[in-house]
Order: C-alpha cells, then structure tokens, then sequence
C-alpha cells in the first residue's frame, strides 16, 4: 500500500500523464461528437428510417475501419519504445512502414466492401427504403477510407513519439470540419443522409493531409535516415506484422460484438435500432473520453520500457489508472442522472426518445465495468504484447456470445446484458493477463523485436 501512496504522489508522473492525457481526452472527444452530430441533425429530419440508415452505414463503415486499428495501435508501441531509445532511423522505418500498410489496406477493403456490405444487409433484413438509405450513405463513406486509415497511422506514431497535441489538431481538424459541413450539407443543403456521408469524407481528406504535415515537422527533432533497402526485407516488417496481426485479430472480435447489437436490434425494429445508436453514442463518449488516460498509458509505458525504466512503468499505471477509475465515476454519474437530456438533445421522435430512455441505466454502468479493458489495453499497446491482447480479448468473446444467445427471450434488454458481461469478461481477462506477466517479472525480460533494424 505504500508503495501505491508513493507512486500516486508522485508529482512529475500526474503532470506527465495529464501533459499526453488532455489532448488526447479533448480530441477523442471530438470522434464521438461526430457521430452525436450525425445522429442529432438526422435524428431531427421526418422519419426514423433516415436516423436509422445513418446508425446501420455507420456501423458498417466503423466495422471496416476499426477492424484495422492496428494501424494505430501497433504504430504507437513501436515509436514509443524508438523514442524511448533515441533511435530517429527507426521512428522514419515505423511511419513509412505504417503509411505503405494503410494504403494497400484501403484498396483491399474498398474492394471487399460491396460484397461484404450487401451480405451484411441481407442478414439485418432492412425495409426497403431503409436498405438503399444504408447502402448510398456507405458507399460515399468508402471515398474517405484511404485518408481515414492514413490518419490512424500519423495519429499512432505522433502518439508514440509523446506528441499529444499533433493528434489533437488531426482529429479536431477531421471532426469539427465534418460537423460544420454535416449542418451545412444536412440542414441547409437539404442533402439528407448522402450530405453526412460526403461531410465526413471531406473531413477525413483534410485530416489525413494535416497529418502529413505535422509528422514532417517533429521528425526533425530526431537524426537518422529510413533504410530503403529493409522495406524489401521480409525481417524489417516481420514484428510490426505480427503484433498488428494479434490487434486485427482482437480488434474484429470486438468489433463483431458491436456489429452483432445492431444485427440483432435492426430485428427488434427500426425504432430499437435507433434508440441502441443513441446509447451507444453515449458510450463512445465515454470511451473516448477514458482513452485519452490509455493513451497516455500506451506512449509512457512504451517509453518507459524502451527505457528500462522500472519505477516509471509502475508510476504511469498507478496514476493513469486513479484518473481513470475517477473519471469512469463521473461519467456513470452523468448518464445516471443526465441521460435523458442526453437522449432528448439527439432525437425529437417520441418512440426513439421512450426505448433509449428504458434502457438508459445499461449505459450508466458502462463505464465502471468497461475503464479497465481501456487502461490494459493501453499498457498491453505500449510493450507491443498484442497477442495478449488477442488472447484476452477472446477469452471474453465466446462467453459473451453464449450469453447473449441465452438471453435472446428478453429481447433488447437480453442484448445489453450480454453486453455488460461481455466488457466484464474483457476487464477480467486483460487483467488476469497483466497479472500474470507481473509475477512473472515479464515486462522487461523478453522485451519484443524491434520493428525495423
């Protein structure tokens, strides 16, 4: 207990944590407030059709995008670890090498969405109106993929190099841009779904090439060269390959979960479905909120090992995992108390507003089950352990799918109770992972290859 008091009182980490934690907060924040933008402007027009096409596409669009966030993840921990080293030659191979993996990435995708978005349709079994809505938006959405996928790896190696305020002009740009044309193309063009779609696509270009810029600018505080001739070496891209095949692998499991809610609430009815976008709108708040602490965790930790800095590992966890648990209680008591202002802001259609309001409790106690799966995963990030990651991350899927099977009689509420659990069996695995690995003292006795040499 000691030893926790001193670490949590250490001054110089709690200014450290917060010095890569409030920008991140600030501009995570932003991501959320997109979709809360796209569903308030829809969500204000005639019919639930139009607010429900936007929460469908939507969900495909983010099941493309998120299944590759490894591009972020696995480019931070590699940064963070050549910063922590000094090694400006290796900061130049992980960008490019992350860069060259988006773009084939979103020709590959672009070319598997039409299939995979129409046997996705086919499964919700939309109306009719409903499914080309769904389908126009997703198809202008796909213009943006290449920018978008570009972006996740500027933002993760800006991280890793504990550079917190070049995510925060990226994504601030991408999403303030997209809500500023979302008002524009939706209520003044009267453009409807398809202006959402094409203001996101325009925000996410105008991201990308800001990125581009600002990684130019801070590699010049670093001396080194990219080696050329490893991009041709299968040795040079074996490591980032592999911890971001353990993150893809983790990432589409989580991904299904939340692909497989709208799945079966687009069942439940057209109003069902737009009252669980609305909640989990409410969760990406919070998510992205607590994810700027896991960030921080993921650019100190990664750091810190690179470093062999043990005191400074221990530190960074204690302190970012106070803030965390702290601000987990703010939000619970935000959505207990608020939530239903939080409904009314985002919809004025009075079936939509009675469902989110029925199932708001399930969304006040999100955030404490759901803190610790983010706080591990930025820690798991930083040492480049992905395949715990994946493992963890797994362990918690077969679970939760046979609950939520189980629970189908109870209709919506069975699907946020399989939910629930779900996130408790993600935070109890990470956990029993990290706690094996401390006892073990692994954290720095195998530390994994480093991305390129």
């Amino acid at each position: 207990m000691s030893a926790l008091l001193a670490a949590w009182q250490h001054a110089p980490t709690h200014k450290r944590v917060w010095a890569l934690a409030a920008p991140m907060i600030l501009s995570n924040l932003s991501v959320p407030l997109v979709a809360l933008v796209d569903s308030t402007v829809i969500g204000h027009l005639p019919h639930a059709q139009q607010l429900a096409a936007v929460a469908i596409g939507g969900s495909l669009y983010t099941l493309l995008t998120w299944a590759v966030g490894f591009l972020r993840m696995g480019t931070t921990g590699f940064a963070a670890q050549a910063a922590g080293r000094q090694d400006g030659s290796a900061l130049r191979q992980v960008l490019l090498q992350g860069l060259l993996l988006g773009g084939l990435l979103a020709l590959a995708l672009i070319l598997l969405a039409l299939p995979f978005s129409a046997a996705a349709l086919s499964l919700m079994q939309p109306s009719a109106q409903l499914d080309a809505l769904a389908r126009g938006y997703l198809q202008i959405r796909l213009l943006g993929l290449p920018a978008t996928l570009a972006s996740y790896a500027l933002i993760g190696w800006l991280l890793g190099t504990q550079n917190a305020r070049g995510p925060l002009a990226i994504l601030l740009t991408t999403n303030l841009l997209n809500v500023a044309l979302d008002l524009l193309f939706v209520l003044g063009l009267h453009w409807g779904v398809a202006g959402a779609a094409w203001a996101s696509v325009i925000a996410e270009w105008s991201g990308a090439l800001l990125g581009l810029w600002l990684a130019r600018s801070a590699l010049q505080r670093y001396a080194g060269r990219i080696d050329w001739p490893a991009l041709r070496r299968w040795p040079s891209w074996r490591p980032l390959l592999a911890v971001n095949r353990d993150i893809f692998i983790r990432t589409l499991a989580l991904q299904l979960v939340f692909f497989l809610i709208t799945v079966q609430g687009t069942r439940l009815g057209d109003a069902t479905v737009a009252a669980n976008a609305l909640l989990l709108n409410g969760l990406l708040l919070s998510a992205h909120a607590l994810d700027g602490l896991a960030h921080a965790v993921e650019a100190l930790c990664g750091h810190a090992l690179g470093a062999r800095d043990r005191n400074a590992l221990r530190r960074s966890l204690i302190v970012a995992g106070g803030w965390s648990l702290l601000a987990s209680l703010g939000f619970a008591l935000l959505f207990g108390f608020g939530g239903h202002w939080f409904i009314y802001l985002q919809t004025d259609i009075a079936a939509v507003r009675a469902l989110a309001l029925d199932y708001l409790p399930y969304l006040a106690l999100l955030p404490l089950i759901a803190v610790w799966s983010y706080l591990l995963d930025g820690l798991f990030i930083g040492a480049t352990r992905a395949r715990e990651m994946r493992d963890a991350m797994l362990l918690a899927l077969l679970p939760g799918l046979a609950l939520g099977w189980w629970l189908q009689p109870l209709g919506n509420h069975g699907l946020w109770l399989a939910f629930l659990g779900f996130m408790l069996l993600r935070s109890l695995s990470l956990g029993a992972y990290a706690y094996r690995l401390t006892r073990a003292d692994r954290w720095f006795a195998a530390m994994p290859a480093r991305c390129a040499d």
